[in-house]
């Protein structure tokens, strides 16, 4: 990506602010695009990049078409972060979810592929798989759409993949800043007391995506390993004296997540620090370019929070959030 131009949707969430910042560094591109609908956000967001031109602020929604087509001009690679991503904001404002997240997809791929734009990298979550949520549903729908990009491109140059990896550290709404804001309190909010979760820094999602950048041949689904945490074990390490109180689980909310279904394992293959989903479609799912020294999973392999081999302890996380607590729930 070096001396490129490159373009984020959804660029000033969490995703984006740390993205920028080490891509700037490692790559130096000619310009970085931060397209997004929030004005403050993008306000308070210039103020850390100020006098640096390679850093731009295009206001724009991905449901609005034309104004894709207008920020995509002379655009290299595209990281695909714009979503409504709330699990209960979802299941009570459907209507707006699947126009953010389908529709938003679809108008993405469609002016990406008439841009000339050369790759695309979307990101995904783990509630994609096996989804019962809205949100996960959106996003299931939008993995199929990128993948399927790459057929829908005809003649055209323009590849489409997938990142998808689990709950993101410290990012702005998450458990960690929710739970350090009302530990005082001294009563902490547990859903379910066998609750797991995945467990992935920022850092390590945007070095995700540089990887699917430089390793996509076009369908790939980019799955990290990442540690799980029991929540009651997170909680416990955040405020050691607060008492849990079970609250029950929210409105389509997973007991345990899942990034990798029995069903996907029949095109999956495994790498030493992550795995890739091949597209079914086309039979790209044989293809020794996009499997490369990949190693075939067992059948029935499933990878979820619950079966995960590896585990976050304690001190692991202390040590994370001391060195992160500047900028905890920040971004």
């Amino acid at each position: 990506m070096k001396n490129a131009t490159i373009l984020v949707t959804g660029g000033t969430g969490s995703f984006g602010n740390t993205f920028v910042p080490m891509t700037l560094a490692k790559y130096n591109p000619k310009k970085i695009i931060v397209f997004s609908r929030d004005e403050m956000k993008q306000w308070d967001m210039a103020k850390k990049f100020e006098g640096d031109d390679r850093v731009r602020f295009f206001i724009g929604d991905v449901r609005d078409k034309d104004r894709l087509h207008r920020a995509l001009d002379g655009v290299d690679y595209v990281v695909h972060a714009a979503a409504t991503k709330i699990v209960p904001t979802a299941e009570y404002n459907p209507f707006e979810c699947v126009k953010t997240n389908v529709m938003g997809a679809m108008n993405l791929i469609d002016e990406c592929i008439d841009k000339g734009v050369k790759r695309v990298v979307a990101l995904s979550t783990d509630k994609a798989s096996c989804p019962i949520n809205l949100y996960g549903a959106t996003k299931l729908a939008s993995d199929k759409l990128f993948v399927a990009g790459n057929s829908y491109s005809g003649g055209k140059s323009t590849r489409f993949s997938v990142v998808r990896y689990g709950n993101v550290m410290g990012s702005r709404g998450s458990v960690i800043p929710f739970f350090m804001s009302i530990k005082d309190k001294g009563v902490l909010p547990i859903t379910d007391e066998r609750m797991t979760r995945f467990m992935i820094s920022l850092e390590e999602g945007v070095k995700l995506v540089w990887h699917a950048f430089e390793d996509m041949e076009g369908g790939e689904i980019y799955v990290k390993k990442i540690p799980s945490m029991k929540m009651t074990d997170l909680a416990r390490v955040v405020a050691p004296e607060a008492r849990h109180e079970v609250v029950g689980i929210r409105p389509g909310e997973k007991l345990h997540e899942q990034m990798i279904s029995a069903e996907d394992a029949h095109y999956t293959y495994e790498y030493p620090e992550h795995f890739k989903i091949l597209p079914t479609i086309n039979g790209w799912s044989n293809c020794p370019k996009r499997i490369k020294t990949g190693k075939k999973v067992p059948d029935g392999f499933v990878y979820a929070s619950d079966n995960n081999p590896e585990w976050m302890t304690d001190n692991q996380l202390k040590s994370w959030i001391t060195e992160n607590k500047e900028k905890i729930g920040s971004i």
